[in-house]
């Protein structure tokens, strides 16, 4: 270990694993993970600790399609179950590669992959207003029959008919907490709270059940960056950087920028809620606590760690005052492990799209 080596909270999106256009073929989505598998280690063989969140919703989808289309062979399994079948599968894949990729650099790094379930609050405004589309398109007869029989809400998507739609609440605590952290303090390359975690309800007094939602990974990741006090958290899309006036006629890339800055640019709406809004939210989450958040190219991964490439938000407790918990739930950066740091640590051409790249 040496001064600079950092603990860092790596979240991938959606491309990572599965690119526009392409079927979903395991062919396909294995050739991806491998990639992005090359790139994170590096980050752990270089002598960074490095914990992997990954995406997950063109894998649930699909797993809500078969379930569908075998549904009079074979009993449907619920969301949170779907939601923890895709993280076995998208881990298996990570976990395989990363080790294929640290043997090759010499570095015998551990690696492993946990299932992890995030608590939600029932009482979460989201609940209220189901807007997340999920699983099969069906035609209107059909989705009248599923709420009726199912409960499920239902909207029209676009002329493209309709779509089951499900809560997206804001994470709150991640149940595997205490065990991530012994694999991080164990030097092991941890890949947890997969697609933002299984939603999961917890009762008063104290057992936990599944639920119907979609959480943002990118938030879910911010709130693990916090819990295990990581350095910085590196937000991997298919754009270099976070841009104000994406597309307009002022378009500009952010590369270094202030935490009142950012703040500043979300204020006046820069960011859309649904591709670049959650991870410059995730990201100013760490600054508010006085860590990093790092938003670059799945190319760059290595240079943004470096500080060349992306764009990067620093922020100290002081600019908003007690850092605690800038995001106001759970148990915040100060639960962090409380220990000394034992931390471990390719450049391509970004596509310039603005597609979700996220769960």
């Amino acid at each position: 270990m040496t001064p600079t080596d950092k603990t860092i909270v790596v979240a991938l999106g959606g491309n990572a694993i599965l690119q526009p256009g392409q079927l979903g073929t395991f062919e396909e989505q294995l050739y991806n993970v491998d990639a992005s598998a090359r790139r994170i280690a590096k980050l752990a063989a270089a002598g960074h600790e490095v914990v992997v969140v990954h995406g997950n919703g063109p894998q649930v989808g699909n797993i809500l399609i078969q379930q569908a289309a075998a549904e009079a062979s074979v009993a449907p399994m619920p969301m949170d179950v779907a939601g923890a079948m895709s993280q076995g599968q998208i881990g298996y894949l990570l976990v395989q590669t990363l080790e294929n990729h640290l043997r090759r650099l010499r570095s015998p790094i551990p690696v492993a992959c946990l299932v992890t379930e995030t608590i939600v609050d029932a009482a979460d405004p989201g609940f209220k207003d189901p807007t997340k589309p999920v699983g099969p398109f069906y035609d209107e007869a059909r989705a009248r029959t599923l709420m009726l029989e199912s409960g499920y809400a239902m909207k029209e998507d676009a002329g493209r008919g309709w779509r089951r739609v499900v809560p997206s609440p804001e994470p709150v605590e991640i149940v595997q907490l205490p065990a991530i952290r012994r694999l991080v303090e164990a030097e092991t390359l941890v890949v947890c709270v997969g697609g933002g975690g299984i939603p999961t309800l917890r009762a008063r007094d104290g057992s936990l059940s599944g639920t119907a939602a979609v959480i943002d990974k990118d938030l879910a990741a911010a709130r693990l960056a916090l819990d295990i006090s990581a350095d910085i958290l590196l937000i991997l899309t298919d754009v270099s950087n976070a841009y104000v006036d994406y597309r307009g006629p002022d378009e500009r890339a952010l590369g270094d920028v202030s935490l009142a800055e950012m703040e500043g640019y979300v204020a006046e709406g820069h960011f859309k809620a649904g591709s670049m809004g959650p991870k410059v939210e995730a990201a100013l989450r760490l600054a508010r606590a006085g860590h990093t958040g790092i938003i670059a190219s799945l190319t760059e991964a290595v240079a943004a760690v470096a500080g060349r490439a992306g764009t990067r938000i620093v922020g100290t407790p002081q600019e908003n005052g007690e850092a605690g918990d800038p995001a106001g739930n759970g148990s915040g950066a100060a639960t962090g492990p409380g220990r000394p740091r034992t931390t471990r640590t390719e450049t391509g051409e970004p596509s310039r799209t603005d597609t979700p790249c996220g769960r």
